[in-house]
């Protein structure tokens, strides 16, 4: 008899589904709203369809307030859309209940925020360790996992330290660590690099992309930073609600 949960169940058979290897991200026809104070609605989203396959790096750029980080919440699991489809490594997140959503989050998307949102109180091995743990991994195998990874983005002498003692670029390091923990399907990042120095940033894009090689990470980066952008496989522009490739916006 099976012992696998229902809503890992469904992700599988869902993957399943699509074959043995489905695009890693995929939105199809995808819409936000929000229902503003005077009963009026705005439109963020306007069908939005975008696949991105295993590897791949997609940037995202686009005026302020366009809409970058709805679309990338959306596609993570973070918010719902209005209507509309998004697969993550194949699964339907459509009609998912919350705790199938974090499940799904926890496991196949890893997030990067401007904002690195460590937990102050604890050190970088234990903020890279939480997602393994809340997984359901050993306390010593999340652990290993987390100082493999610290070692991997260059922080093997700073496991111990909180993130208070940590540069912001250290810090951002950690948050990339931490994005990796379950080994996502893809990682989202928002503006990853705009709250570094140029140096700094330089220094992060450079890592994401060692690591892009190394793992065959598949990105989705929504940033103003054209340098970034350029090194991406595409890049997509934001506007009007509509998502389209950057030659044609």
């Amino acid at each position: 008899m099976s012992d696998a949960r229902p809503e890992e169940s469904r992700t599988r058979t869902a993957a399943a589904d699509l074959g043995a290897r489905p695009t890693a991200l995929e939105a199809v026809d995808l819409c936000r709203s929000f229902r503003l104070g005077d009963g009026s609605e705005l439109r963020v989203l306007e069908g939005v369809n975008v696949g991105v396959e295993h590897g791949e790096v997609v940037a995202v750029v686009g005026q302020s307030g366009t809409g970058k980080s709805t679309l990338l919440h959306v596609l993570g699991g973070l918010d719902r859309p209005t209507s509309g489809i998004v697969r993550v490594g194949g699964a339907d997140l459509s009609g998912l209940g919350s705790g199938q959503m974090a499940r799904v989050r926890n496991q196949h998307v890893g997030f990067v925020f401007q904002f690195h949102h460590l937990l102050r109180e604890f050190t970088a091995l234990e903020n890279v360790a939480v997602p393994a743990l809340i997984g359901g991994a050993d306390p010593e195998e999340a652990n290993e996992r987390a100082r493999r990874l610290l070692e991997a983005v260059g922080l093997a002498p700073r496991l111990n330290h909180k993130p208070w003692q940590l540069s912001g670029g250290e810090q951002q390091r950690v948050a990339v660590a931490r994005a990796l923990a379950n080994h996502p399907t893809v990682l989202l990042a928002d503006e990853p690099s705009g709250n570094l120095d140029r140096r700094t940033s330089d220094e992060l894009h450079d890592l994401l992309f060692e690591l892009r090689e190394e793992r065959e990470l598949t990105m989705v980066l929504v940033t103003h930073n054209l340098e970034l952008a350029d090194r991406a496989d595409r890049t997509l522009h934001l506007a009007d609600g509509v998502l389209r490739p950057s030659d044609d916006a």
